[in-house]
């Protein structure tokens, strides 16, 4: 399959499902793969160039199913083949590093976000996790890092020292704030730039926040030059701070906010 890989970071990724959200906190959760292709299609059309993916089981949990992964992939290539498409490895609490990196075997995908902390528990890179970056690299996979604090800066880069693979400009997503409740301060998005200027990097960033403050911390990201992924995953809300309808919804009025083209 011909999946489309952009050379830099889509300044617009929906994530609209993520690993928890069911129908009963939002009904335009999209939880089959031929809602999320539904889902996928109508965010394309509003302005969304990528996808943060995730699939979900027959009870509608979260899994990581090479299977799954598959199904949904090719219907998302047929139907959406210039959207780029990103293949989560998120663990959820239930998964190993192992499941993780097997997944990322099986599939290959032309995308995927992987929790770099998530990854390496230890916070030493090993064997296995540069085996793993070299191959995805190699197979011209398009790898986010998931970053949850300022500090997993020093250990992406050490990985990706270690596996031999240029720095400048990997992808990254600053998660600011949790889905638990933790909240999404704005200001916490410098400290991951201090990071990089004390690394004398230059990542090719975007970040995600939750709630309520999740537009404030998106105003911070474009007016310091990052980029943005949104979606049911992450908060319920329009920029009004009113109940999203839907995922497209959500992305047409962001586009529009931020004038992103």
């Amino acid at each position: 399959m011909a999946f489309y890989k952009p050379d830099k970071l889509p300044k617009l990724m929906v994530a609209p499902n993520g690993a928890r959200r069911i129908k009963k906190d939002h009904p335009a959760v999209p939880l089959t793969i031929n809602e999320t292709v539904e889902t996928a299609k109508a965010c394309y059309k509003e302005g969304a160039e990528a996808i943060h993916l995730h699939v979900r089981d027959e009870n509608g949990q979260h899994v990581l199913d090479a299977g799954l992964y598959k199904e949904a992939l090719n219907e998302l290539e047929n139907q959406v083949p210039k959207m780029h498409i990103q293949v989560t490895t998120e663990a959820v609490g239930k998964y190993s590093p192992a499941d993780m990196r097997k997944l990322a075997y099986d599939v290959v995908p032309p995308g995927t976000s992987i929790g770099t902390a998530e990854l390496i528990p230890s916070r030493i890179p090993e064997d296995e996790d540069i085996k793993l970056y070299k191959y995805l690299t190699e197979a011209g996979t398009k790898i986010q890092h998931i970053l949850y604090k300022p500090e997993d800066i020093d250990l992406l880069l050490d990985l990706l020292n270690k596996a031999n693979i240029p720095a400048d400009n990997a992808w990254c997503l600053f998660v600011i704030g949790h889905y638990t409740g933790k909240i999404s301060y704005p200001d916490n998005i410098p400290l991951f730039l201090k990071k990089m200027d004390e690394n004398k990097i230059k990542l090719d960033w975007s970040i995600c926040a939750f709630g309520k403050e999740e537009i404030r911390c998106l105003e911070k990201a474009v007016s310091l030059g990052g980029k943005i992924r949104v979606g049911l995953e992450n908060s319920l809300f329009m920029p009004n701070g009113e109940m999203a309808p839907d995922n497209q919804s959500k992305v047409a009025a962001v586009k529009k906010l931020f004038n992103l083209s």
